[in-house]
């Protein structure tokens, strides 16, 4: 045991020796107080007096045997600090060390396992541990962050077109259906040449679109992070819709009034030798020129954009695409907005989106959630409701060009 074991040691047995004679010696005291007493047979002033002694002493010895066991107490807790080398008594080692420790320790067993040879090893345990004897949740399988959430489309044919707000359920709006002009010279004198224009009044409803989803309170109570992934993933899908109604809506019952069914169809001002679908969108801006609306921008399938990008010359270059750059699309010098609705493969929609179309807002997207639909309350079950409410005017259906591309490029060839 080390000089410092033995100095604790020693202190130990001093605080014990004078802790038992401070008790021997207010035992001795009492007694003789007590036998004092009682030969008095009544409580005399010197009875008194020793009575008071006593007591003092008494309360002065209590003192001195707190302090004594608060100073055992410390000296056993240093004596519990000594490491076991110093004491000499060694703890029994558990099994695990055990298996570290022993002659073919996990280092070696690891070895000999990346080697991929054939080997037995002896562990000197008492108990093996296998996978059937531990309890579930003793150890828990790695957990990765997050939810892998379904990839995205990116939605743009939004952005191209003129934003707008209402807090009306309809719009009201008047349209130019057609100019007549007859500018001329005139000779004096004579009558003016007349020109006309034909207007329209249009009525656009605001349109709902929305969506439900249902969830036990406990499950959004307990996983919060469920909460924002239902959030983006139902706006998402709102958006989804959105964007197919502003293409294709067919204006009737709720449906908006898209911009394909009232676009005009694809009508090139020319025929062209070895005729390709870049030369279709390039046909489409000059029909759309000609109508006094230069187009701002073109919309395709990502299969379409896609297959015209990867167009080579005989020599194998690339005729559009470019793989090292990471600008936006373009083509003939208007971006290319690229759209996954499955209807919209194989066809095109060239035109001057900002002016000739206009989105309304009567209600942004909004998420809500209910106890209160049908029997939610009893089976403790929650309504998550995800809606919008929009409208959309196309102004100058004339700005806009829909057609099919051509068949070989749209069906591959290129």
């Amino acid at each position: 045991m080390a000089d410092g074991s033995n100095e604790i040691v020693q202190l130990l047995n001093d605080v014990t020796k004078k802790l038992n004679a401070s008790s021997e010696e207010f035992s001795r005291k009492a007694e003789d107080a007590i036998k004092e007493a009682k030969n008095a047979g009544s409580l005399s002033a010197a009875t008194k007096d020793v009575v008071d002694k006593i007591a003092s002493e008494f309360n002065g010895l209590r003192e001195t045997q707190e302090k004594l066991r608060a100073e055992l107490g410390e000296v056993e807790q240093t004596i519990a600090r000594i490491p076991e080398q110093a004491s000499g008594a060694a703890k029994p080692k558990s099994w695990g060390q055990q298996l570290v420790e022993s002659e073919q320790g996990l280092k070696d067993v690891q070895a000999r396992i990346n080697s991929k040879e054939n080997f037995r090893a002896s562990f000197p345990v008492n108990a093996a541990l296998l996978s059937s004897g531990v309890a579930e949740g003793v150890v828990e399988p790695q957990r990765l962050p997050g939810i892998d959430a379904m990839p995205k489309q990116r939605l743009f044919i939004r952005d191209l077109i003129a934003p707008g707000r209402t807090t009306s359920p309809a719009i009201f709006w008047v349209q130019m259906t057609g100019f007549t002009n007859n500018a001329a010279v005139q000779v004096e004198g004579a009558k003016k040449a007349e020109s006309s224009i034909q207007f329209a009044t249009k009525i656009t409803p605001v349109a709902t679109i929305a969506h439900l989803f249902k969830a036990s309170k406990q499950i959004m109570d307990d996983f919060q992070q469920l909460q924002s992934t239902v959030d983006v993933e139902m706006r998402f899908g709102l958006k989804y819709a959105e964007e197919g109604e502003i293409l294709f809506g067919d204006g009737t019952g709720a449906h908006l009034h898209g911009i394909v069914p009232q676009a005009s169809a694809f009508d090139p001002a020319f025929e062209l030798d070895n005729h390709t679908a870049i030369d279709d969108l390039r046909l489409a801006m000059l029909q759309a020129q000609l109508a006094r609306i230069p187009a701002t921008g073109h919309v395709l399938h990502f299969i379409d954009w896609a297959r015209i990008e990867l167009q080579k010359d005989s020599l194998g270059r690339y005729i559009i695409g470019n793989p090292q750059s990471s600008t936006t699309p373009r083509l003939w010098n208007l971006p290319v907005v690229e759209t996954e609705i499955a209807s919209f493969q194989g066809k095109f929609l060239t035109g001057s989106f900002a002016y000739g179309a206009q989105l309304f807002d009567r209600e942004d997207a909004n998420v809500v959630i209910s106890t209160e639909n049908n029997d939610d309350f009893e089976k403790n079950m929650i309504t998550i409701r995800c809606e919008e409410r929009v409208a959309l005017a196309v102004k100058r259906p004339e700005a806009f060009i829909y057609g099919s591309l051509t068949a070989a490029v749209a069906g591959g060839g290129g």
